[in-house]
C-alpha cells in the first residue's frame, strides 16, 4: 500500500507511480570554477613609455587655434566673395584650403597634452 506521508510512493488509479524521482541536474558550466590560488590567464601589457611626458609645448595650442581660426576665416571670406578670385562661379580652391587648415588644426589637437 501507499504511504500517505511519502509522495514518491503515491500511485495513480492504474497503479503506476505518479511521480518519478528526477536525477540531479548536472551543470553545463564551460569554464572551470576559480580557485583562490589560481593565477588569471589574462595578460595585461605594461605601457612602453613609463616616463611622464609632461605638458605640451606652448606652440601646440597656439598653432591649433591659429589653424582653426585661419580655416574658418578663409571659408567665411570665400562665401562672402571677399577674397581675390572668389566669385560665384569659382572653382572652390579657397574652400579646399580652409578645410585643409581645419583638418591640420585637428591633427595638431591630437598632440595636445
Amino acid at each position: 500500500m501507499a504511504d500517505p506521508g511519502n509522495p514518491s510512493t503515491d500511485t495513480d488509479s492504474e497503479g503506476s507511480e505518479a511521480s518519478k524521482v528526477k536525477p540531479k541536474a548536472t551543470s553545463r558550466r564551460v569554464t572551470p570554477p576559480k580557485t583562490k590560488n589560481a593565477q588569471s590567464a589574462r595578460y595585461t601589457a605594461k605601457g612602453t613609455n613609463s616616463q611622464h611626458q609632461g605638458p605640451s609645448p606652448q606652440w601646440v595650442p597656439i598653432l591649433m587655434f591659429s589653424l582653426w581660426g585661419l580655416g574658418l576665416l578663409v571659408i567665411i571670406l570665400n562665401y562672402m566673395t571677399v577674397l581675390p578670385g572668389a566669385t560665384a562661379t569659382a572653382s572652390g580652391w579657397y574652400l579646399i584650403a580652409g578645410l585643409v587648415a581645419l583638418l591640420a588644426g585637428i591633427i595638431v589637437a591630437t598632440q595636445y597634452r
